[in-house]
């Protein structure tokens, strides 16, 4: 039996600059399973309000296939719902924060869309307004752009926002597309706080509003105000707990500020959610999150049995953008986290990869092989990184080609140094900490293979030069905040520099940290050496 959840309030809700909602409009109010509380007026038959706010429910947590059959199901009902084609047209712009966009046949399928929903005629102007909102996105898409797509669409909703300023699914979603315009270069996140003030002032209107603490989690994700979004993060899946990616997103905010058992909990709930509906693009994804968290807390039997049932999900080639990540993320962690090189060393892309999904087993490859002596091994790593750098370049994708670039350089630095020319292989580590330092993560991850600031305190620590390894682990820490590798790095440096203070404190942070592992490291035993010393 399904059960329900009505919306409450807001039945009365009246929009302004085109006055009260048109006679014989109604209210629709979610109802269909745990997706959210949500009110959306319109002028569609009064047997498909329940489907139809459902339908923006599922859209607000970018549950894309069953809110598109659920427009589509409000259209077989009732074919004059010209606002359903909006709601199919907004799914097809996939995630508005992962700058990757619709696909050319997902693109074809949106405009179709638009162009049935202008032919049917919204009775009300609101309606029509909508639809030329999320059509701004689509207009010459073939020729423009994705930079200027998001661009144009966050105008558009602006705009849509200005005009009805009592709708707030309009200032939701205008606040939502502001989000997409933010550069992962720019870290004033002024996309992200103008996105936040909106969503701030709606969540005291509508707290139970699914949208709204998914969009903060999003507005939020990033090191230095992540910590803003955990009130979010924490509300947000109990509100849409059928969503898998409602039960997903709290990580965002959980790996940004190192909360790492409420991290792996709630990516568990969301895989568990995304395999009835074969989600496997949404299941990969939480699993990248899971094993990532897992390994922070020293639980390497744990982030291996989710690695490997994800692994085991049969999905089709092309690879959607979250399966080719994970799948090729998850075994680069596994082994670089644990420090396990040689295992590292022997890792090889998966079939169906893509230049930069490439490059993450490249860069583990060449790291394990320079930390295990094969110099020849590293040098064939950076070779490829080169290849798929090239690529990305010509492709003009700027994020992803500076990502692969910043491995590149990490591997060579550790080329340097295994073949002991230390000053220049510090030199290149601290280059690629610095140009790391200008970009921020994209949405996909829970966080690079490793931090290059991390790698550069390894090698001074390997150098001999324990306080300046320690001064460079606690800088990685502002931004990774609470990682295994980090926390031990620091305490054995802090140890080797003579500050015994820090190192007890740095190795009781790791023992807390490690408390319900289920697999006894060799970093664990030294912390409870030094401790119980």
């Amino acid at each position: 039996m399904k059960k329900h959840l009505v919306a409450t309030g807001f039945a009365s809700m009246l929009f302004a600059a085109g006055g009260a909602i048109a006679q014989g409009s109604h209210t629709g109010h979610a109802m269909h399973d745990k997706v959210g509380a949500v009110v959306f007026a319109n002028s569609c038959a009064p047997a498909v309000q329940a489907d139809l706010a459902s339908g923006v429910a599922m859209l607000h947590s970018f549950w894309y296939s069953a809110g598109d059959k659920m427009f589509r199901d409000v259209l077989a009902k009732d074919p004059s719902c010209a606002i359903a084609n909006w709601g199919i047209a907004a799914l097809l712009m996939s995630n508005p924060l992962a700058g990757v966009g619709s696909t050319p046949k997902d693109a074809a399928t949106a405009r179709a869309a638009i162009d049935l929903g202008r032919a049917i005629g919204a009775k009300t102007q609101r309606e029509r307004d909508y639809i030329d909102a999320v059509a701004a996105y689509y207009q010459d898409w073939a020729t423009t752009p994705e930079r200027a797509r998001q661009e144009s669409r966050a105008k558009a909703f602006e705009a849509l926002a200005a005009r009805y300023p009592n709708d707030d699914e309009a200032q939701i979603f205008s606040a939502l597309y502001i989000a997409g315009t933010q550069s992962q270069s720019d870290q004033t996140y002024a996309a992200y706080f103008k996105a936040a003030d909106i969503l701030e002032k709606q969540l005291g209107k509508t707290p139970d509003h699914p949208g709204i603490s998914h969009y903060l989690i999003h507005a939020y994700d990033a090191p230095p105000i992540a910590v803003r979004g955990l009130s979010a993060a924490r509300r947000y899946a109990g509100l849409a707990p059928d969503a898998p990616h409602a039960l997903h997103m709290p990580s965002h905010i959980f790996s940004r500020v190192g909360a790492w058992e409420d991290s792996a909990s709630t990516n568990q709930r969301a895989f568990n959610a995304a395999i009835p509906g074969n989600e496997l693009g949404e299941a990969y994804h939480a699993s990248d999150y899971m094993v990532y968290a897992d390994l922070q807390l020293g639980r390497d039997a744990a982030a291996l049995a989710a690695m490997q049932v994800a692994m085991k999900l049969v999905v089709p080639a092309p690879f959607p953008p979250p399966v080719a990540y994970s799948s090729s993320a998850m075994p680069a962690r596994y082994a670089v986290e644990r420090g396990d090189w040689a295992s590292a060393a022997r890792l090889m892309p998966p079939k169906n990869g893509t230049p930069f999904t490439d490059a993450l087993v490249w860069f583990a490859h060449g790291i394990g092989a320079a930390r295990s002596g094969d110099i020849a091994g590293a040098q064939l790593a950076a070779a490829e990184l080169e290849t798929r750098h090239a690529a990305l370049v010509a492709a003009k994708n700027v994020y992803w080609s500076t990502e692969v670039e910043i491995q590149r350089r990490e591997v060579a630095a550790w080329i340097a140094f295994a073949e002991k020319n230390p000053s220049l292989g510090l030199q290149i580590m601290r280059e690629a900490a610095d140009l790391e330092d200008r970009t921020e993560k994209h949405i996909i991850t829970p966080g690079r293979i490793l931090p290059a600031r991390e790698l550069l305190g390894d090698m001074l620590f390997e150098n001999g030069q324990p306080a300046l390894a320690l001064a460079e682990y606690e800088v990685s820490q502002k931004r990774e905040p609470n990682r295994f590798r980090g926390i031990y790095g620091a305490a054995r440096a802090a140890e080797a520099a003579g500050d015994q203070v820090k190192a007890k404190a740095y190795y009781t942070q790791l023992l807390d940290l490690a408390k319900t592992a289920d697999t006894m490291r060799p970093e664990v035993m030294q912390a409870k050496a030094f401790v119980s010393r």
